[in-house]
């Protein structure tokens, strides 16, 4: 008498690839990370150079004979960032803009049009700051296997820190006038700010050194520590991001309530139980989106798109050109029509270099 055995066929090849579709990590779930690392890494060559070839134009001046001339590079201007608070607000009340240091307030002009469009872009794929301070708490991360954050009352008063300075700096910038704004970019202190930045560095004292080696211990632990509490750069990054057309968006009904999207981001924000992300400290780094192991479950998408409409998610490379093209039209657009360089002729720091550290702030 035989028994009947009930076989289970095998799943056809369009069920297994739906399954893996649906259920499983996509094939290339960093494809988000490599585009922003790669975007990272470009800027931190850039400014790499820019730093170098600043410090050998200034060593000239110091009698290091240098084998061949070297210019001064206008993108160190990008880490004057109160300069270019100060040169955006006199474009504002003249209509021009201004022969000194223009290329601070071009640089900050294009990284907030990059937090109105891309979200705070500027923040997670091109800060050389945020890059650094992004690599230690992940290497912190390694050894520790956890991550370390205050508790949520005093992660709220510390988040105020950064819009504080912001509005202490605002404060300075907007009670003076274009005149006084001109005035203190043609001192010699602020001709030379850019040389007293750089010494800074050359030359940190113990407080600083200090202040310093606290800031990236802390980082370690906590992810971005500077940029989350203390960067008021980022803080006005956060304001102009408000505005922008791009969310990070969940679709509910492919949601398999994992959160791992919550435990990849790095600001702490809730993914996970929100269909929309608006708030200012997300980053627009799509960490989230990465550890997301359903396809079209979670993703960055224009404001007004329907959440039936996953497939119209802003995918990465569009975020990678977006940033790259802000940045690099700003340039060239500066550099064509003459409002890049700053026009201080050499003899004028022949003439300043030397006695820097006489200057104090005006």
């Amino acid at each position: 008498m035989g028994v009947a055995c009930a076989v289970t066929p095998p799943a056809s090849a369009a069920g297994e690839k739906k399954l893996k579709k649906q259920y499983l990590r996509r094939m290339d779930p960093n494809r988000s990370q490599r585009y922003r690392r790669a975007t990272q890494l470009g800027f931190v060559l850039l400014n790499t150079w820019i730093c170098a070839e600043f410090l050998l134009f200034v060593r000239q001046f110091e009698g290091y004979a240098a084998p061949f001339a070297v210019s001064r590079p206008a993108g160190v201007e990008g880490w004057l960032p109160i300069m270019g608070l100060m040169q955006t607000k006199y474009t504002l009340l003249t209509g021009r803009i201004p022969d000194i240091h223009p290329a601070a307030g071009v640089l900050l002009v294009s990284f907030i049009l990059m937090s109105l469009l891309l979200r705070r872009s500027f923040c997670s794929w091109l800060c050389p700051i945020g890059t650094l301070s992004e690599y230690l708490w992940k290497l912190g991360r390694r050894f520790t296997r956890r991550m370390f954050f205050p508790p949520r009352w005093l992660d709220i008063l510390l988040r105020g820190l950064k819009y504080t300075l912001l509005g202490l700096f605002l404060y300075a910038v907007g009670s003076m006038s274009a005149s006084a704004i001109a005035a203190f970019a043609g001192s010699p202190y602020g001709l030379v700010s850019d040389v007293k930045m750089l010494n800074f560095f050359r030359y940190l004292s113990a407080t600083g050194a200090i202040i310093v080696a606290l800031l990236a211990v802390m980082s370690l632990f906590t992810p971005n520590f500077w940029c989350r509490y203390l960067c008021p750069y980022g803080a006005l990054m956060g304001f102009a991001s408000l505005l922008s057309p791009l969310r990070i968006r969940r679709i509910p009904e492919k949601c398999i309530d994992c959160a791992k999207c919550a435990r990849a981001c790095p600001s702490q924000l809730p993914v996970d139980r929100l269909v929309q992300i608006r708030s200012a400290e997300c980053l627009g780094c799509m960490e989230c989106v990465a550890s997301c192991p359903v396809e079209d479950a979670l993703g960055m998408q224009v404001i007004g798109v329907p959440a039936s409409r996953a497939t119209r998610f802003f995918h990465p490379e569009w975020m990678a050109a977006g940033v790259v093209a802000i940045f690099l039209g700003f340039v060239i657009a500066a550099k064509l029509t003459g409002n890049w360089d700053s026009a201080i002729p050499d003899h004028v720091y022949q003439q300043l270099i030397p006695l820097v550290d006489e200057f104090g702030h005006p």
